[in-house]
């Protein structure tokens, strides 16, 4: 497993991490605990170090069971968590108070929370969930972010933009005071190579690349046929017609690849091929989806004809709305 440098944090982490919310359970059905713990004990076998959740997965289920594993395992596994927004509003809407969502209070009791979560003393990476332009002038965060690396509790702090939005990190950036932005980029979406990125390695920020597979739409199970059961999120993600837009669009992308490998494949290489990114993490609940995403950090780059049909198929869309 190669690794990558986490911005100026200086830790040295897998290409490929490990997505967790899936095994949190409640948004995402048909799955035990049992077989999340299999997933996590596989890749860290496989080399896989950076593991990212968030209090929000399940009210702190994907932390305890992280926690579980590396006790388990003892391996030197670095874990990056979140501090959900206080008034449970995802993303962070325009004109919302930052007292509504990160008051410095409830930052220091939700970090404590995940820290217990976690049966640690220092959480390697703490990140605000949402984000909002707006809330840069604020005293609050700052003070929150500095009073907890102080107090040895928080090693290093980062922003998970909100969807489909790279630009809105741009001014906290240039504050200095986070380490690492967690953004979505895939085939579909592009846009943080517009402008984010070239930020980030001016500042020597760490990239957290996230729903590198589009929720499951760049792996070719989504089809419009396709039901989840009522109360997952992929049930809210796909809905109406969105499914039959998928469909069209991987057919589309796959008649131009053709046949050389899974197109999920071809989907993380192109994550990994810009080297703002630090890592991709890619959910991960099954042992197999385990083996066939780590084995991607051992193939070497894309051809540059493959990254121009890629460049092609980005798609302006937001499904989350």
């Amino acid at each position: 497993m190669r690794t990558r440098t986490l911005g100026r944090t200086g830790l040295a982490v897998s290409e490929i991490g490990f997505g967790a919310w899936g095994i949190g359970g409640k948004q995402w059905m048909n799955g035990s605990d049992e077989e999340s713990l299999q997933a996590l004990r596989r890749a860290i076998e496989l080399g896989i170090n950076f593991i990212d959740t968030a209090f929000a997965y399940n009210e702190g289920h994907s932390e305890r069971l992280i926690a579980q594993i590396v006790a388990e395992t003892k391996a030197p596994v670095m874990v990056a968590t979140k501090i959900p927004p206080k008034n449970r509003v995802w993303p962070a809407r325009k004109g919302t108070a930052i007292d509504e969502v990160f008051p410095y209070e409830y930052i220091v009791d939700m970090t404590e929370q995940s820290l217990k979560n976690l049966s640690t003393d220092c959480i390697d990476l703490q990140q605000f969930h949402v984000w909002n332009p707006d809330w840069l002038g604020d005293e609050a965060w700052r003070r929150g972010i500095e009073d907890l690396k102080k107090a040895g509790k928080v090693k290093h702090f980062g922003i998970s933009i909100n969807d489909h939005q790279p630009d809105s990190a741009l001014g906290i950036i240039e504050t200095g005071l986070i380490d690492t932005v967690q953004v979505i980029y895939n085939i579909y979406d592009q846009s943080p190579a517009a402008n984010l990125f070239g930020a980030c390695k001016k500042h020597n920020i760490g990239v957290l690349a996230r729903v590198p597979l589009d929720e499951g739409a760049l792996t070719g199970a989504i089809t419009k046929d396709t039901v989840f059961e009522a109360g997952e999120f992929r049930d809210f993600y796909f809905r109406g017609d969105r499914k039959a837009q998928v469909e069209r669009a991987f057919q589309a992308l796959r008649a131009e690849l053709g046949d050389a490998e899974p197109v999920a494949t071809t989907a993380l290489r192109f994550t990994l091929a810009n080297d703002a990114v630090s890592t991709v993490i890619p959910g991960m609940r099954k042992v197999r989806n385990v083996e066939a995403n780590a084995a991607v950090a051992e193939m070497g780059p894309l051809t540059a004809e493959t990254l121009a049909i890629l460049k092609r198929h980005a798609w302006c869309k937001n499904f989350y709305q």
